[in-house]
């Protein structure tokens, strides 16, 4: 993808007749990305200074870090409308790493996160990051911003954060005893406005919350008669760009800090990327490029003395919502900063320190969402999220993450290989045991434990819908086979799921997926060997398999049945009226017939069948279904002249050939929705045969007295589809969409 591509409208505007003549591109990026730019920079502007006084990092390296996020990220990544600069998402790891390693050393390890990400790029392993289980994040999320709320009170009440949550949390009372009456007051202040503006009306919502904040909060400690602290930048910008440090050693908690910041960046970045995708319909991120794209301004950034840097929701958001269209937006909103930062120095000078911990203590409130608490608990994942807040708070962010993970795979794997095993005795002697799930070696003490129920001498149906069977559970069940039949007892086994008994001892153990007992059920079936049976391999593997299921179902229908429809349909291998009609036993009458014919004389099967349907069973409806690439449609079309009762049976179509002839609208329709003429033909001989059984007398009666609906069905085999046919017409079973192949 090509900078010039990217910097094309998502969509393509409309000429205005009269208009300007600029090219697209340029009137996009003059009536939508420079505005959004504007908006974004005045977003970014105290987020970043707020972030760089929360980290421990010189101010200046957060203006540094925007303005390379803005341009590198912007020009570089993957995603167009993303917005990237530094996080408060890393505050805590690179605070942490500045009081271990120093500032220096800490730019130096920016750059290697930068290279590691470049790598990550590289090897196209992007979406492998977001395999994260999403409470993870969420809990990742919500634990930095509790500890970013809790050193940043200490400053806003004049104070100055301690090394670790817990000794924030335990000196608080000492400092809310201590604390300094006009910082407290602006801080107090500027989170009295981030709350409040999303109240105020539209138009004023349009200026950012924050910089409203903040300005407010400057006003604020201006008229003050008590002295306020404020920001201090030794020098300009410029000043501040400084070459990193090497190590001078402790190589392996340098290069885990290196993996920490680098994971952690890239996780965040693409997860903002996903979520960006999600407000706007324009091209899709590129997460390779993106990775790419974050890597080199890390790389920039820490050579230049900035934090380091990801993709950002809020200023993502933003620029969204702002009508950014293209990069054009991120990488002007980089340029304001560098404008802004050069010029105006002494400007942000005059921010207090309590200003901006006022607008941090916010944001670190806003990342702990109600939304995603409710979510975790109605998902079963509460525990996960409450001990990796806990652990990301009280130990630190690598920690928790790595316990938040463990604890999700721990979750997930209990929640998958789990298996139910229940023995229960039924009527007479005979007792049912019951597999289902995934039988593995760690289900072998609860399996054990419900075989033992079961009576020595018994017999045994164990039913086993099973998807995962391995090598331990196997020998486990056929010991006990083994031993229950060597006592004089039966076991029979119907294995409903993939994975079977057959299989188990003859190749490593593999799951088995859902679709493959389907194909298996609805599948042709397989000549077993050359000259075997298919017939009675079939029986075999429907006692081995599904018999059992359906028993119940049956034995509910032995003295008598009630079927719902008559069915007429072709003799064709191909259909299986109870599968295109998910019905089952018990639900159709079905007759089949070459064609689906109903003669007006000369063969009584079709009429005997219908005055049992109708007047002994009740049935209410009637159907005919024909289908695609029928054989005697073939024979009626072409004509041909078959030999014995053949020829004589599909004289009985001679009706539906000469109305196809003749025009019929069933034909007209099928063949403007691009059906053949043998399938139109199908069609026509299914129009033809409702209306022969709308005169039939026994159906007449029907229909007058009971309300019995007559019906016409095709079924298209090629696309497993079935449309409706009527007198007139081919429609969808809706009735609401055209047929079209």
């Amino acid at each position: 993808m090509s900078v010039e591509n990217d910097l094309a409208p998502p969509r393509p505007e409309a000429e205005v007749p009269g208009g300007s003549s600029r090219p697209a591109w340029q009137r996009t990026l003059l009536r939508h990305d420079l505005p959004a730019s504007i908006v974004v920079f005045l977003v970014a502007l105290p987020l970043s200074l707020g972030i760089a006084v929360a980290s421990g990092a010189p101010v200046a390296a957060g203006l540094v870090a925007a303005v390379i996020g803005g341009v590198v990220a912007g020009l570089l990544g993957g995603s167009v409308l993303q917005v990237s600069g530094p996080a408060a998402g890393l505050t805590v790891v690179v605070a942490e790493s500045i009081a271990t390693f120093g500032w220096r050393v800490t730019c130096f390890i920016v750059v290697a996160a930068g290279v590691l990400q470049i790598l990550f790029g590289l090897s196209r392993i992007a979406r492998a990051a977001l395999a994260v289980a999403p409470v993870v994040v969420h809990a990742m999320l919500a634990g930095i911003g509790i500890t970013i709320a809790l050193q940043q009170i200490h400053v806003l009440l004049g104070g100055s954060s301690h090394s670790t949550a817990l000794r924030n949390l335990l000196e608080l009372p000492g400092q809310l005893l201590d604390l300094h009456g006009g910082g407290a007051l602006v801080g107090a202040t500027v989170i009295a406005v981030m709350l409040g503006w999303k109240r105020m009306p539209p138009k004023l919502r349009a200026v950012p919350g924050p910089l409203v904040a903040v300005v407010a909060g400057t006003l604020l400690s201006l008229l003050l008669p008590t002295d306020v602290d404020r920001i201090v930048i030794d020098g300009s910008l410029f000043d501040a760009l400084q070459l990193p440090h090497l190590p001078s050693g402790d190589w392996s908690a340098v290069a885990m800090m290196v993996l920490t910041i680098a994971l952690i960046a890239s996780v965040e970045s693409l997860l903002s990327a996903v979520a960006v995708d999600k407000m706007h319909t324009g091209p899709r991120t590129n997460f390779d490029r993106e990775l790419i794209g974050q890597g080199s301004a890390n790389v920039l950034s820490g050579l230049a003395g900035g934090l380091p840097i990801t993709g950002v929701i809020v200023r993502s958001a933003t620029n969204v919502q702002a009508g950014a269209r293209t990069r054009a937006s991120a990488i002007l909103h980089g340029c304001w900063l560098l404008l802004f930062s050069v010029a105006l120095v002494a400007l942000v000078e005059q921010i207090p320190t309590a200003a901006l911990a006022g607008l941090l203590i916010v944001i670190g409130i806003q990342l702990v969402k109600l939304a995603h608490i409710r979510l975790a608990r109605r998902t079963g994942d509460l525990l996960v999220y409450v001990v990796t807040i806990l652990s990301v708070v009280f130990l630190n962010l690598l920690e928790g993450v790595i316990i938040g993970l463990a604890l999700a795979f721990g979750l997930l794997l209990w929640r998958v290989v789990r298996v139910q095993v229940s023995a229960v005795a039924l009527d007479g002697p005979r007792w049912l045991v019951s597999i289902d799930g995934s039988c593995t070696f760690l289900a072998l003490p609860k399996l054990s434990g419900e075989l033992a129920k079961v009576p020595a001498g018994a017999d045994v149906t164990v039913e086993m819908t099973v998807d995962f069977l391995d090598h331990a559970a196997f020998e486990a069940i056929e010991e006990w086979q083994r031993q229950q039949e060597s006592s004089g007892g039966r076991v029979d086994f119907v294995e409903i799921g993939s994975a079977r008994m057959a299989g188990a001892a003859a190749a490593p153990p593999a799951r088995g997926f859902g679709r493959q007992v389907w194909d298996e059920l609805l599948g042709p079936w397989r000549t077993p060997e050359p000259g075997g049976d298919v017939v009675a391999a079939g029986v075999s593997a429907f006692h081995r398999s599904h018999a059992h299921v359906v028993r119940p179902h049956l034995d509910e229908l032995r003295d008598s049945q009630d079927p719902h429809s008559f069915f007429l349909t072709c003799s064709d291998s191909r259909i299986v009226p109870n599968v295109i009609t998910s019905s089952g036993p018990g639900d159709l009458f079905t007759v089949r017939n070459i064609g689906n014919l109903v003669p007006l004389h000369g063969d009584d099967s079709v009429e005997a069948a219908l005055e049992f349907a109708l007047e002994e069973l009740a049935v209410r409806s009637v159907v005919v279904c024909g289908h695609s690439s029928c054989g005697a449609m073939k024979a009626v079309h072409a004509g041909a002249e078959t030999a014995g009762g053949l020829n004589s049976w599909l004289g009985h179509a001679a009706p539906s050939l000469e109305r196809f002839r003749d025009g019929h609208p069933v034909a007209v329709a099928a063949g403007a929705a691009g059906y053949g003429e043998v399938d139109q033909l199908s069609m026509v001989n299914v129009a033809v045969q409702l209306e022969t059984l709308q005169r039939h007398p026994v159906v007449r009666r029907a229909i007058a007295e009971r309300g019995v609906v007559v019906s016409g069905l095709f079924f298209d085999i090629a696309g497993a589809r079935v449309v409706e046919v009527t007198a007139e017409t081919v429609r969808t079973i809706d009735g609401e969409l055209p047929v079209t192949l």
